[in-house]
């Protein structure tokens, strides 16, 4: 396995598969002496709940709850 010019390596699938490593999630790297260490961060928050936090409080309509699902279902 070989680091390319922008210091990036491949993980081998069976390796991200048994750690978990899936498309986005944060890890952290760690160095001990000369070696080096790759950790999931563990109480990073997921990609939903940061989708919901960036949302919160947007919604500037002024509609109700009930008028928002009345306008959906094509209500009068």
């Amino acid at each position: 396995m070989v680091i390319t010019a922008k210091g990036q390596v491949t993980i081998p699938q069976r390796i991200r598969e048994a750690a978990g490593l899936l498309p986005n999630t944060e890890v952290e790297f760690e160095l001990d002496g000369d070696e080096v260490g790759l950790h999931k961060v563990r109480d990073a928050e997921g990609r939903g709940r940061k989708l919901v936090a960036f949302l919160a409080g947007r919604a500037t309509s002024g509609l109700s709850t009930e008028q928002i699902m009345a306008h959906t279902r094509g209500e009068p």
